[in-house]
């Protein structure tokens, strides 16, 4: 194979065993089948090791492939390499590059991580400014995973976390107490009083633990006047636990919508507001559901990877290899469905707008709350498949289009009624909480007298949910090529 100035390859593994190494690993594909783990023939993970590890894979399957420096420095450390090598971001000089490839020290935490489970408290938070011009720091709880360490100690949404271990929370500590190596927190609580926020008495102490997270969060059924509507708090795209080769999740999410059928929903409510997004295959499972008209014969979105494995790929598997159909389900709502709406915030991303962009050609889909992140792009994971490197890495290798061809939302999706979340957090599921409110007034016809609750004067510093397993995913689960 020649060599030319873009697509030029090194290390032993080349396009022709790139593709061996794939269709041993589509014919054996299960839920953790989106890992690339091509063989190394090196023997020790000293930096040069793990970079030239990094640069062949990168070379070979990362979108911007043709934008990787011609001769980087493989002393560097993996992780300073690895971003060394990016195509990265920038609003002026590189407004289509990289905001989302990451690596990762341990490839198995990073499995584990996509599918839901880590070492955590329990619970997603949002960091605030304490007042203006503070550097005092809030966290105020998102929501509480069932059955978790916070959860056993009587954490729940809405309440503010001032200090952690006795230590006032700022924001030049903030990083290392709350995303820190503990294993012991104990949280201080305080209580909004007057607009202002005040500590109280109250702690809290927890021990993380390892812990499986149910995307499936809470499913709800209402009626006003005429209407029955759906409602989903979705938090994840995960067929199901980690190390499993099942669809439990999936199939909750099934079971759900053959309950929303029953009852005659013609109205649906999707919470994506804390989902980063996750598999493909989840993604296009809970489509499926939704999509008015839709079956196996329709697209649900393509795929468009790098010039260099783009022809490989299709003479090997064909064009179907980029196309990903909606499935056949019994349980679809979208006869019953003249719309979708979709309730959204800044953490937003990536599969969860790949259900905002595919359904649109099918119907139509409003989103309430505030705009999303934007990552009209995919990944897959890189891991060594002998075990000699420990790393794990992320990088985007394809963009998605919708049936219509349409991609162009990596600046988010701008909310039709925006909605913030106010500092008063009422319950998940409760009627009167600001985004599902809205959207209830929305289908009633009555969303603008409701918005003004639902304004929040902090200002925002970012959210845990940011954290998650990279903090905002896309990837896909080979298929299963009979070859």
């Amino acid at each position: 194979m020649s060599n030319t100035s873009h697509n030029r390859f090194i290390g032993q593994l080349s396009i022709a065993g790139l593709l061996t190494f794939l269709v041993l690993t589509f014919t054996s594909c299960n839920k953790n089948a989106d890992t690339i783990s091509p063989q190394t023939r090196t023997t020790s993970t000293n930096n040069s090791l793990v970079d030239h590890w990094i640069l062949e894979n990168m070379r070979e399957v990362y979108y911007w492939n043709d934008k990787i420096p011609a001769n980087p420095d493989t002393t560097l450390a993996p992780s300073d390499f690895f971003d060394s090598i990016l195509y990265s971001y920038d609003a002026t000089a590189r407004p289509d590059g990289d905001r989302f490839s990451w690596i990762e020290e341990s490839a198995d935490n990073l499995t584990a991580e996509l599918s839901g489970e880590t070492k955590t408290t329990g619970m997603e938070f949002t960091l605030y400014l304490r007042a203006a011009n503070s550097n005092d720091v809030i966290a105020q709880v998102l929501y509480v995973l069932p059955g978790s360490p916070a959860d056993q100690a009587g954490l729940k949404r809405g309440d503010i976390i001032s200090k952690v271990n006795g230590q006032g929370i700022t924001v030049d500590n903030y990083q290392s107490l709350l995303f820190g190596d503990m294993t012991t927190y104990t949280f201080g609580l305080a209580q909004v009083s007057n607009q202002s926020i005040l500590d109280t008495d109250v702690t809290k102490t927890i021990t993380t633990a390892v812990f499986q997270e149910n995307p499936v969060f809470l499913d709800s059924v209402y009626t006003v006047g005429s209407k029955t509507i759906g409602y989903l708090v979705y938090n994840q795209f995960v067929p199901a636990p980690n190390g499993s080769n099942g669809t439990d999740y999936d199939d909750q999410v099934d079971a759900i919508f053959s309950k929303f059928k029953a009852q005659g929903v013609n109205e649906m409510i999707l919470d994506l507001r804390y989902n980063p997004g996750g598999y493909t295959s989840s993604s296009a499972n809970l489509a499926s559901l939704i999509g008015k008209g839709v079956d196996a014969s329709k697209l649900y979105f393509r795929e468009e990877w790098n010039a260099t494995l783009t022809p490989y790929l299709t003479q090997q598997y064909g064009s179907d290899f980029f196309l990903q159909k909606f499935s056949t389900k019994a349980q679809n709502i979208g006869g019953n469905l003249s719309r979708l709406i979709v309730l959204t915030t800044d953490w937003t991303a990536s599969s969860s707008e790949l259900v905002i962009n595919g359904l649109r050609p099918y119907m139509t889909v409003t989103t309430i709350g505030t705009t999303t992140v934007g990552k009209n792009v995919g990944s897959i994971t890189v891991t060594d498949d002998s075990g000699q490197i420990k790393w794990g890495m992320q990088p985007i290798v394809f963009k998605s289009y919708n049936s219509l061809g349409q991609s162009d939302y990596s600046g988010g999706f701008t909310p039709s009624v925006e909605v913030q979340e106010p500092i008063n957090l009422y319950p998940l599921g409760d009627t009167r909480e600001a985004l599902l409110s809205a959207a209830l007034g929305y289908i009633s016809g009555t969303a603008n007298s409701r918005l003004g609750v639902s304004q929040n004067p902090l200002k925002a510093l970012g959210s845990s949910i940011q954290r998650k397993a990279g903090g905002s995913q896309m990837f896909r689960r080979l298929k299963n090529l009979n070859l």
